[in-house]
């Protein structure tokens, strides 16, 4: 694409306005080097790429946590330039940054990949970003955001620290007593220990040097403080600089051993960052076209935009609390040529700009601010607008126009989109009418798409009488004497330049006599085109009434088809009521008479029997296979609504049913499960629920199960302290037969994951743990499966 048209077409500006959206280098150089585009299948999938994650962010909206976020990602060019060479080792801040940008892409990755059967070519495309987890986690918490290295870094670091600080605190405390001891002797300039020189010292009254033997590191800008390291102290500063440099030579040793690690994956960190950038760029397309109410446009054989505005003009006018006047018009291969006419700052050029910024956003794979959209794929846009007088180059308006379409005309091809505005500008009217019917006949014998205006009456009349040809003009309000900036195809405009000059101010008189100026034939057009216009928005108005009728059609007949729809889900409803009630009825006749049945069989002494007999028979079975345990010495007799108490249950149960297996139904509180008969314990009383307690003891119940929660959260916790709670939270999930739970402890270094990990391998309660999907948390969380109770 031609340079000039580009910035004619206000590209760049375009450009700023996705930028707003980008927040790292490597992504605003990728905008940066943006540019229009003419393979078509290559356009087709960036522009789908960009809906999928329009579609993303748009879900990603009404939904908590699962976002995508590139803000905050810092500067890495410097560091990964360095771990490119050798030898050379990255600063504390650098690792840092890099690893910032890992840990995003192992974020994005994770939502992207998680959604991937929605949005293929997202996943493909996270898919190369680099999994390098087990470097984060072997550096984590090593280094301070600022790039400073913990005392955790490494064990020798943090002796060395250690040491420091007491080897400080012993220097402080030296110089404290110094202090006190020579408080009185007015030789102190303060009563406060300083450090210069990175050596702790003292501030003195330049006289009294001779009275303390020491060191001086320096005076104050007067001259009349001197900082005196005693002698007493210079022992241990000279150990805190010997422990400082140890500090230095051991926290260049973690650098650059961090370094190599980051250097083995010098190429797959390389493409990271840059797979990170480019699924930034699209992002930041789809909050462009989020911001400004875009399609995505097709590419066919027609130019076809419906409501489309200019976006550099939407954001202008939108800080102003205004609104676009949008534009709506088809050209195609046989209808190539749309010239528009009308009066002055009534939108013309507007118009055209906005057909050819939105070309150039197609054509870069960018969103379209319409309400639809269809583009051929142009192999270039040529646009003449505005004044190009160039006092450089001798040239006056019209040289110069004419100089830019000459070129114009030698570059066009069949598959070419021209932009003219204001046609056979700058010179006679007559000589520069039959210039610019000659120029479009040109493009017309090229083939190209071609949108020209004018306001030469020669090209309007041209216009109405050739074929292919598309008549436009722009609006304008003759009470108001304004243009409404609605362009309306169909037939020519009237520039109405002396309406326009009135309105801006000038002389009645001088208007007046104007008219009188115009020949007869000028304002007999003149008057025959508002005609025209006037009978035109008559027809439009009509148009309108007829639409809006059968909008209001449509939306009666919906409502009637609703009405319908809703009676007949209610006559189903009725039915299906019916129907439940019947087949209740019928449930409870059947079980009356199988009650009844069951009743002259046996009665419920006979059933209880049963039931004993089989619980001492599958005890006598377990016994015979499996180690011996303790069981009650008799055998307890209950009925249904009995009291009763159960092995390793501490709550007090009610029998809802003896079942002939010798199983028992049992209500525990909420909760209702099935016991073998022997774990029954205890027959109880009727009565209050609760352990028989001493007076001065009291009995609180342990806390229910909300079944809602299926999970912990652990994180921040010792390893001791939150095994206690895991195992506590793992015995009331069997007890309330939950089969899946989520244990939340975090990533940090990996000490909680692998302590909860040991304690679910052993709990026998436990079938089977592992870690968590990726939109349950992934590494930062483990599910575990229990047995049935």
């Amino acid at each position: 694409m031609e340079l000039s048209s580009l910035e004619l077409l206000e590209y760049p500006e375009l450009k700023a306005l996705i930028a707003r959206h980008i927040s790292s280098t490597p992504a605003r150089r990728i905008l940066d080097a943006l540019e229009p585009g003419t393979d078509r299948p290559a356009l087709e999938n960036a522009l789908a790429e960009t809906s999928e994650a329009r579609i993303l962010l748009d879900g990603a909206a009404g939904q908590k946590g699962a976002s995508i976020r590139f803000s905050g990602l810092p500067e890495v060019d410097q560091g990964l330039g360095r771990l490119g060479i050798e030898g050379a080792s990255l600063d504390g801040k650098e690792i840092y940054d890099l690893l910032q940008w890992l840990d995003r892409a192992v974020e994005i990755r994770s939502v992207i990949q998680g959604a991937g059967d929605r949005f293929p070519l997202l996943a493909k495309r996270a898919a190369a970003l680099a999994d390098l987890r087990t470097i984060l986690r072997g550096i984590a918490g090593k280094l301070h955001p600022n790039g400073t290295l913990t005392d955790h870094a490494s064990v020798a670091l943090e002796r060395l620290r250690r040491g420091m600080e007491r080897q400080r605190s012993q220097i402080q405390q030296s110089l404290e007593r110094f202090l006190r001891q020579h408080k009185d002797e007015g030789i102190l300039q303060d009563d406060f220990v300083t450090i210069r020189g990175d050596r702790f010292v003292i501030p003195l009254v330049a006289g009294a040097k001779s009275k303390v033997p020491g060191v001086i590191h320096g005076s104050s800008g007067t001259g009349a403080t001197l900082f005196v390291e005693p002698m007493d102290t210079i022992v241990l500063n000279n150990e805190l600089v010997r422990l400082a440099e140890q500090e230095m030579r051991e926290c260049h040793r973690i650098l650059l051993e961090l370094t190599e690690t980051l250097r083995e994956h010098t190429p797959a960190i390389r493409n990271t960052v840059h797979t990170l950038a480019g699924l930034e760029f699209v992002f930041a397309k789809a909050r462009f076209a989020r911001q400004f109410h875009c399609v995505t446009p097709h590419f066919g054989e027609r130019l076809h935009l419906d409501a489309a505005r200019h976006p550099v003009l939407e954001d202008v006018l939108r800080r102003e609390g205004k609104k676009v006047v949008p534009a709506s018009f088809t050209m195609d291969r046989e209808n190539r040529t749309l010239l528009i006419t009308g009066p002055n700052t009534g939108g013309k050029t507007v118009t055209m700009k906005t057909a050819g910024l939105l070309t150039l956003m197609a054509q870069s794979a960018i969103p379209v601010p319409c309400e639809d959209a269809e583009f051929p794929v142009f192999d270039q846009v040529l646009a003449d607008i505005g004044d190009n007088q160039s006092i450089a180059e001798s040239l006056s308006s019209f040289s110069s126009h004419v100089k830019h379409v000459g070129q114009m005309i030698r570059s066009a091809t069949r598959d070419s989109l021209v932009l003219l505005d204001e046609l056979g500008r700058a010179t006679d009217p007559e000589e520069g009418g039959a210039l610019g019917v000659a120029v479009l006949e040109r493009f017309r014998e090229i083939g190209a798409f071609t949108l020209g205006s004018t306001h030469l009456l020669s090209l309007k009349v041209w216009g109405a009488t050739h074929a292919g040809v598309v008549q436009a003009s722009m609006g304008f309000n003759e009470q108001e004497l304004t243009p409404t900036f609605q362009l309306l195809t169909g037939a020519p405009g009237r520039s109405a330049g002396l309406s326009i000059a009135s309105k801006l101010g000038l002389p009645k008189g001088l208007i007046d006599r104007a008219r009188e100026a115009m020949s007869t034939n000028e304002r007999d057009i003149a008057g025959f085109l508002a005609e025209l216009h006037r009978r035109l928005a008559e027809v439009k108005a009509k148009q309108a009434v007829v639409a809006e009728e059968r909008v209001r059609q449509e939306r009666e007949t919906a409502k009637l088809r609703e009405e319908l729809q809703r009676q007949e889900e209610a006559k189903r409803a009725e039915l299906e009521k019916r129907s439940a009630e019947a087949l209740a009825k019928f449930e409870r006749q059947a079980a009356d008479l199988l009650a009844g049945i069951q009743e002259r069989k046996s009665s419920d002494v006979m059933v209880r029997k049963l039931a004993r007999a089989q619980a001492e028979f599958k005890h006598e079975l377990q016994q015979a296979v499996a180690p011996p345990r303790e069981i009650p010495k008799q055998t307890l007799v209950v009925d249904e609504g009995s009291r009763v108490r159960l092995r390793g249950i501490r709550e007090p149960a009610r029998v809802r049913r003896l079942l002939p297996n010798g199983d028992v139904d049992v209500e525990v509180g909420y909760m209702k499960m099935r016991v073998p008969y022997d774990d029954i314990t205890e027959l109880l009383p009727e009565g209050p629920t609760g352990p028989k307690l001493p007076a001065n003891v009291t009995y609180t119940p342990g806390p229910a199960w909300d079944v809602v929660t299926k999970e912990i959260n652990v994180i921040g916790q010792r390893a001791e302290e939150a095994c206690d709670q895991v195992e506590r939270f793992i015995d009331t999930a069997a007890l309330a037969s939950v089969d899946r739970v989520r244990i939340v402890h975090g990533h940090g270094m990996g000490v909680l994951k692998r302590a909860i990990g040991d304690l679910l391998r052993k709990n026998p309660l436990v079938t089977k743990h592992y870690a968590a999907t990726p939109a349950e948390g992934g590494n930062g969380a483990t599910i575990a499966e229990l047995k049935e109770m």
